[in-house]
């Protein structure tokens, strides 16, 4: 019976990793659908390259300097796994790889939107070559903490925590996205352009945690209580989140609790075998408020722009979550072992363990990407120039027109050029580059023919009606009931100033947007039009900001092509 659980608990180990792995496909839709349409492309290409680059780094030296021979506590030595096939543990290396992976990714979102391709792949090489897999060795490959005591389960600290530190390093070297902050320095809200795909992204993060964290257990009792902190943590966190929003800016936000979701993972997962439900409750409370106060942190005092939230998710969590062992460990029959942190009578050992793991790894990754991001400054350059960051790094890094061939998506560039409150005095800007002369006026507004605002009550009137995209149906209906059969439809982008209504994107102000609209347009003569804006009305009406506006004009003539009628004539159309 040993031996069949051995095989079963072998297969669920490669099984995990299988899952871990699925995490790349969910890092990569967060990622995407927080940032802007124009950069889908290089997010997705920059998570594809971080596990294949990854790979290779870890064939190479990676796997040996983690799960070779110990050497003096620091590192491993001694596999080669390229040309010793049979004396390579396969299980083992797949497995870590897909961890090394993840460390890797993380850096990626912090960084989106400005970062040269060439630069992030070298970055993502040096990372899983030789930064990931030393202070991993520490933790699991036998090295120095491992023998002390240190206790990471699967990565908060060796994994979550390097990777959300090595985001903020990043992120600061190369400064905020143009647009993030204003003259007076105040944070800018940029929302992601698919909240939709970055939703699904959590929960494959979410689904692919399980073997995140379940993949090491040893029996199905723990396998089963890690299952049960994994999903405590992560949701009271969405729900503490949830509330925090919803009392702080009127309305609870929807991608921070995407956010706070992936922050309760982070945070349970070094202590998923050690404490109880208690405890992951505990967890779950407080990183979903640390994520609220880590984007606040970084936007508002430290003036560093992370598009999707990956320090606060994973640095502050990978904090909270190491340091939570040495306070929330009880000793639980499952875990199998007996050490009991500081709120369960066991004595400050453990927490100051947990304190000194978190410095030495810190130590080691500051120091190191620190290097790595410079001397990559220095010479080849981190980031892409001002004319590349506002077209788009689809376009500009990956020859790619757009991630989203078929489809019209709305463009900031003129936004940002023609935007008072941004100061891009700074950033060399080429404006006859940026191609926007088909936004560009044909006259200037003072030589403009003024527009005379007629009653429309004439005997022919055209009313032109703005509302939302998804009230065209019922605006149909409701025109259609009164006769009318024939429209004239355009989608159109548009915007406006709402009294009283300020929207936050991730506790930022948002400035006004373009935003997809319909203009539906009927001309008509028989049928009063007092009869069809009271129709109109009718299908629109909500009694909220946004429900559109509706236009009224004489026609001076109509004249029918087919058939050469004119005025009122052309507008019949005979059964």
């Amino acid at each position: 019976m040993e031996e069949i659980l051995s095989q079963v608990f072998g297969i669920w180990f490669l099984i995990g990793a299988a899952l871990v792995f699925f995490m790349q496909a969910g890092f990569a839709m967060v990622e995407a659908g927080f940032t802007r349409a124009k950069n889908a492309g290089n997010i997705i290409m920059k998570n594809l390259m971080d596990f294949c680059l990854g790979t290779v780094a870890f064939l190479i030296l990676g796997y040996s300097i983690l799960c070779g021979q110990d050497v003096a506590g620091f590192i491993g030595w001694g596999e080669n796994p390229l040309f010793n096939f049979t004396g390579t543990d396969w299980s083992s290396l797949v497995f870590n790889l897909v961890f090394c992976a993840t460390a890797a990714t993380i850096v990626s979102g912090a960084m989106a939107e400005r970062t040269k391709f060439i630069s992030y792949c070298i970055y993502s090489f040096v990372i899983s070559l030789i930064v990931y897999p030393v202070e991993a060795h520490w933790v699991w490959g036998g090295g120095w903490l491992a023998q002390w005591g240190f206790h990471d389960f699967a990565g908060s600290a060796a994994i979550h925590f390097v990777g959300g530190l090595t985001a903020l390093i990043g992120a600061k070297i190369l400064g905020p996205r143009i647009g993030k902050f204003d003259k007076e320095g105040n944070p800018r809200g940029i929302p992601g352009h698919n909240i939709t795909i970055g939703a699904l992204g959590c929960f494959i993060l979410w689904f692919g945690w399980y073997g995140f964290n379940g993949a090491a257990a040893v029996n199905s009792i723990q396998l089963s209580t890690i299952f049960a902190t994994t999903t405590i943590a992560p949701a009271i966190a969405t729900v503490t989140c949830m509330i925090y929003t919803w009392v702080r800016y009127g309305k609870p936000d929807v991608s921070m609790c995407l956010n706070a979701s992936l922050a309760g993972l982070v945070c349970v997962t070094a202590g998923c075998d050690y404490i109880d439900a208690f405890g992951a409750a505990i967890e779950g409370v407080a990183s979903g408020l640390i994520v609220i106060f880590g984007v606040w942190l970084l936007d508002y005092k430290l003036k560093i722009d992370d598009p999707v939230g990956a320090v606060a998710v994973h640095m502050m969590n990978g904090i909270l979550g190491t340091v939570m062992v040495g306070l929330l460990a009880c000793g639980t029959d499952s875990s199998g072992y007996e050490v009991l942190g500081l709120f369960y009578g066991g004595g400050f050992d453990l927490l100051i363990k947990q304190c000194v793991g978190l410095l030495a790894i810190g130590a080691w990754t500051a120091i190191t990407m620190y290097i790595t991001f410079k001397v990559i400054d220095a010479t080849i350059g981190l980031r892409v120039s001002a004319h590349e960051e506002i077209v788009g790094l689809d376009s500009t890094e990956h020859g790619l027109e757009s991630a989203y061939a078929g489809f019209a998506m709305r463009s900031d560039v003129v936004g940002l050029l023609e935007d008072d409150d941004i100061d891009l005095s700074e950033y060399d800007i080429p404006a006859a580059d940026l191609e926007v002369a088909s936004s560009t006026p044909a006259v200037d507004v003072e030589d403009a023919i003024p527009t005379a605002v007629l009653p429309g009550y004439g005997e022919m009137s055209k009313v032109e009606i703005i509302t939302k995209l998804e009230k065209f149906d019922a605006l149909k209906k409701s025109l259609n009931a009164i006769g009318i059969g024939g429209m004239t439809v355009t989608q159109v982008s548009g915007c406006g100033v709402q009294k009283g209504q300020t929207q936050y994107y991730r506790g930022a102000k948002v400035n006004m947007e373009l935003l997809p609209k319909l203009k539906v347009e009927v001309v008509v003569s028989d049928i009063p039009v007092a009869k069809v804006v009271k129709a109109a009305k009718k299908a629109l009406y909500t009694g909220n900001m946004g429900d559109g506006k509706i236009f009224v004009y004489n026609v001076e003539n109509v004249i029918r092509i087919s058939s050469g009628d004119t005025g009122k004539a052309a507008l019949q159309y005979v059964e």
